[in-house]
């Protein structure tokens, strides 16, 4: 047990609930990239549809208490929680907030997570060593870097295929109506998804804070007020929007229908919601970006530009060894005072 003085352990979870708030601002393109894209909703209508449902996620919590184990993954699957202290917590944050705002100044659709991933590794690191890794849940983070995207790519074609074979015989405007229908539909469930997994990272940081200095008696489980808190918080970020990176995600990848933006978000909720139910930390932006690239490619290969999409790529493979060299540094300033 770690012993904080009140106004600093007040001040690190208000830190906590800012990287929260910035986790919404950073990635609220991924909820409404598709449409916006597609026109099917006006961007102010989009972002506070999203914002919306990212908090309703809350609701689905309690209801269904299984999906809440990506908390526990983060706040006590990756480093021992009994390793972490509040200097750990600290420099976390910091590298996971230093790179988010990098990424969000230059459009870079990069992860929120996996920054919180590298952050929480760099400190945790740096703090105890390598003894202080929890190899199976890093282990599965870092293969769901793979997998996620791979996933929603795959998903993507496979629902335009399906969804196409199945509206064949429609005629052009039946068959846009619907597919307006369905866009609306699996982009709420996105977003409640995004929601779902994204806020968990926050509340599983702000118990395992809770947790080191002796503030959480009994299981290490996540408080209501903790869990409140932080759906507040993401649903604000994504309130206050992300323009920047909608223009990558939305238009820049590949020009989006109605039929393919349905596609991706739905593939993407189904990825996110499988990850949230199995406590894996997915990103967010991953997911869709590959369920958008395979909405794309159902069209056809050359509609995707594959020179963004690499842009991409190469931010996603360089997002946790940053994250972590920056966490660590920050938790080296908390040793100097």
């Amino acid at each position: 047990m770690h012993e904080l003085a009140l106004p600093l352990l007040i001040g690190l979870i208000a830190v906590a609930l800012a990287f929260d708030f910035l986790n919404g601002l950073h990635d609220a393109a991924n909820s409404i990239a598709t449409v916006v894209a597609t026109r099917l909703l006006k961007p102010v209508h989009a972002v506070a549809f999203a914002a919306l449902l990212n908090f309703a996620a809350y609701f689905l919590t309690i209801t269904f208490p299984s999906l809440h184990r990506v908390a526990d993954t983060i706040g006590q699957g990756l480093i021992n929680k009994d390793l972490i202290t509040p200097a750990v917590v600290f420099g976390a944050l910091a590298g996971a907030m230093v790179w988010n705002v990098v990424t969000w100044l230059k459009g870079i659709p990069s992860s929120s997570s996996h920054a919180l991933v590298g952050g929480l590794i760099g400190a945790g690191v740096t703090h105890a060593g390598l003894s202080g890794v929890q190899w199976s849940g890093l282990n599965k983070t870092l293969l769901a870097i793979v997998l996620s995207p791979t996933i929603g790519m795959a998903l993507a074609m496979l629902i335009m295929l399906a969804t196409s074979w199945g509206l064949a015989r429609a005629t052009a405007r039946l068959a846009e109506r619907t597919f307006r229908a369905l866009h609306l539909v699996s982009s709420g469930a996105y977003s409640l998804s995004h929601g779902l997994n994204d806020a968990q990272k926050t509340m599983g940081i702000i118990t395992a804070l809770l947790y080191s200095t002796g503030h959480l008696a009994g299981e290490f489980e996540v408080p209501h007020w903790v869990a409140i808190s932080c759906y507040v918080a993401i649903a604000l970020g994504t309130l206050t929007g992300g323009w920047r990176i909608i223009e990558t995600m939305g238009s820049r990848i590949t020009k989006l229908s109605q039929h393919q933006g349905f596609s991706a978000s739905m593939s993407g909720s189904v990825v996110l919601f499988s990850a949230s139910w199995l406590g894996i930390p997915v990103s967010t932006t991953h997911t869709i970006t590959g369920a958008i690239i395979g909405a794309g490619t159902a069209r056809r290969a050359s509609a995707v530009r594959w020179g963004v999409a690499g842009n991409v790529v190469t931010a996603w493979v360089i997002t946790i060894p940053a994250s972590a060299v920056v966490g660590a540094l920050f938790y080296g300033l908390t040793r100097l005072f």
